[in-house]
């Protein structure tokens, strides 16, 4: 089963006046852990500071651009890995690491 592990930043980033969420203790973690699941991370990025981000929807005629995150600055994905793993109980011990890891709430989701 391949899972959606993302790395939530609540405000660690903005109270530490960085624009990049980890510290580099915590990328020192994080590259701990990507070396013992080298077998099952299929991809993983940390993902840029929200003033990057841009919101686009070209439902209507007339479509529009919003700088900006879709929900608001308070909570955003920092980083995500995409994993392989052989079912939901390791990918929720595999989530419970990269907390630690990342000293970060994380958002655990199967793909379809």
């Amino acid at each position: 089963m391949k899972f959606l592990v993302n790395v939530i930043d609540d405000g660690q980033a903005a109270a530490a006046g960085r624009t990049e969420s980890a510290t580099e203790v915590e990328m020192e973690a994080v590259d701990a852990l990507n070396e013992r699941l080298s077998d099952a991370v299929v991809f993983a990025a940390g993902v840029s500071a929200p003033s990057d981000a841009v919101v686009v929807d070209a439902r209507l005629a007339e479509p529009t651009t919003t700088p900006g995150l879709v929900g608001g600055p308070t909570e955003f994905v920092a980083g995500f890995w995409v994993m392989d793993l052989p079912d939901a109980e390791t990918a929720l011990q595999v989530a419970r690491e990269a907390s630690v890891a990342c000293n970060r709430k994380i958002e655990l989701r199967p793909l379809l």
